[in-house]
């Protein structure tokens, strides 16, 4: 006997019984009851043999984040300003890098457009100016005239060193 905690749940239990019992299902089934064995052990076999063949992961595990502090703690506006201009220098230098390589792409379109019989300066009018209609479809869109540019103040007024006191 198995030690369960519960002695009164083996106790009904028979095997032997169990066994007889089946050896007496078996013998009424008949002589037709093999097909139907095949049948169960070929569902059995294949439900198990799709089961072994499954693999499963986990979920990837998290990243680890490490944090980078770039500047000092101190830094004083005359630097931070120094760096904002020194980045956009770089951006300005990345962004002129690319407008080349994309004008390279381009008169190869161009080249390639003209080795194929293709009108290609009409192409790129008829492109300028759908560009532009759509430009002014989006202004008047939001409500601006596509002509007048949009006036941008030189400087934003510098906020207060501190806050004004009010006295009552």
């Amino acid at each position: 006997m198995l030690p369960t905690g519960k002695p009164s749940y083996w106790r009904h239990v028979q095997p032997v019984g169990a066994l007889a019992d089946f050896r007496a299902v078996w013998r009424a089934s008949g002589a037709r009851r093999w097909p139907f064995v095949a049948l169960a052990f070929t569902a059995t076999l294949s439900v198990f043999s799709m089961i072994m063949q499954e693999s499963w992961r986990g979920p990837p595990p998290k990243p680890k984040i490490v944090y980078i502090n770039s500047w000092t703690a101190n830094r004083t506006d005359a630097e931070i300003e120094a760096s904002n201009i020194a980045n956009q220098k770089l951006q300005d230098r990345l962004a002129a890098l690319q407008a080349k390589r994309d004008e390279q792409v381009k008169e190869i379109y161009r080249s390639l457009g003209r080795a194929s019989g293709m009108d290609v300066d009409a192409i790129e009018r008829k492109a300028r100016a759908d560009a532009a209609a759509e430009k002014a479809a989006e202004a008047r869109a939001i409500g601006l005239k596509a002509s007048a540019p949009q006036a941008v103040p030189a400087e934003l007024p510098a906020p207060p060193e501190k806050p004004p006191v009010v006295q009552p």
